[in-house]
């Protein structure tokens, strides 16, 4: 666990909501904070406090709320963004997280009035307009575009993606589960790797490819049809390896990583009517900035034929903003909090 914060007075902030809790819960890391709706139109959450904690160090989200509260008051209400699909009964169905999730049993365990569920996506979607420009990698398009419908897409531990809609009445968000359609090849090398992948998964997904578990998969393929033994056991060492130039079929790993990528991504701005632009999160991309820019993500993402101009409109930029899951898990309840559905 990691301990990183800014505090705020308490007094400084506007008193028409309490303080409560905002939780991202990533496969490896959940990020907390104790947070408060703030002043200011452009940016409308305030973070008090924020940790970050390592999920393999706790029995489940209950310990990591508990200890993070300490022995303080505890707030009414906590939201929780999460990978996955929310049930109605507060659990949630997921392929990455490392323990069961139920909202109902951590406000039993942690002494909470309520516990809300959001899809992580979506919660990063809410987040992605107070994002500041220096917060972003630009890799393609222009510096703005009208506002339209946004796509939010990361890979990390799987990947997630949600759009950000633009009505009248406000915002809505679209969540997804864009990581779980079969992954579409384009080049020859592609097409062998997924049939590499086959002999292990029935289904291919587009998260065995791109994501950090789908970092390591592309590695392990191009390993077995070079007939040589892998060497790297985690998609840290084959990303590092791969910068450092010291490890030819690392290197070329994340290179179809890129270019799938970059595939992806713009089927996923046809298929979902995108106009207002792309933001890329998730943990691996601000690792890996440079090795992006230089790669084939641009290059396979703008080619789509004749829908080229339209996707040579739309800003493509990578987030770095490391608390976007937790601001915009708040800007979900913020956005929410009166609706009687909810």
């Amino acid at each position: 666990m990691t301990a990183a914060a800014h505090s705020v007075p308490a007094h400084a902030l506007p008193a028409a909501v309490p303080p409560f809790l905002a939780a991202d819960v990533g496969g490896t890391h959940v990020r907390v904070a104790r947070v408060q709706a703030s002043a200011q139109p452009d940016h409308p959450v305030q973070l008090l406090e924020y940790r970050k904690f390592r999920n393999a160090d706790y029995p489940g989200l209950s310990a990591i709320l508990a200890e993070f509260l300490g022995t303080g008051e505890r707030p009414a209400h906590c939201v929780v963004a999460t990978a996955g699909v929310a049930r109605l009964d507060g659990t949630v169905i997921s392929a990455n997280l490392p323990w069961p999730l139920s909202a109902r049993r951590i406000e039993q365990d942690v002494g909470l009035d309520q516990v809300y569920i959001v899809n992580d996506f979506e919660a990063v979607a809410y987040a992605a307009a107070q994002v500041d420009a220096s917060g972003v990698l630009q890799l393609t398009g222009p510096t703005s575009a009208p506002r339209g419908p946004t796509l939010v897409v990361g890979p990390g531990t799987g990947l997630g993606a949600a759009v950000w809609i633009p009505t009248t009445h406000g915002a809505v968000v679209l969540a997804t589960e864009a990581g779980q359609p079969t992954l579409a090849t384009t080049t020859e090398l592609e097409m062998a790797i997924v049939r590499q992948m086959q002999r292990e998964h029935a289904h291919v997904s587009v998260e065995h490819a791109l994501s950090g578990p789908g970092l390591m998969n592309l590695y392990r393929a191009l390993c077995a049809l070079n007939g040589v033994a892998p060497t790297l056991a985690t998609p840290d060492a084959i990303t590092a390896a791969a910068m450092a130039n010291q490890d030819p079929l690392a290197r070329e790993s994340l290179e179809v990583f890129c270019g799938l990528l970059g595939s992806t991504i713009g089927d996923m701005a046809l298929q979902y009517g995108i106009t207002g632009g792309v933001y890329l999160a998730g943990g691996i991309l601000p690792q890996i900035r440079e090795f992006l820019l230089n790669s084939s993500f641009v290059r396979r993402y703008l080619n789509k034929g004749p829908m080229r101009e339209a996707l040579e409109r739309i800003p493509v930029k990578v987030v770095e903003h490391g608390q976007l899951g937790v601001i915009g898990a708040a800007s979900w309840y913020l956005g929410h909090r009166d609706d009687p559905r909810v």
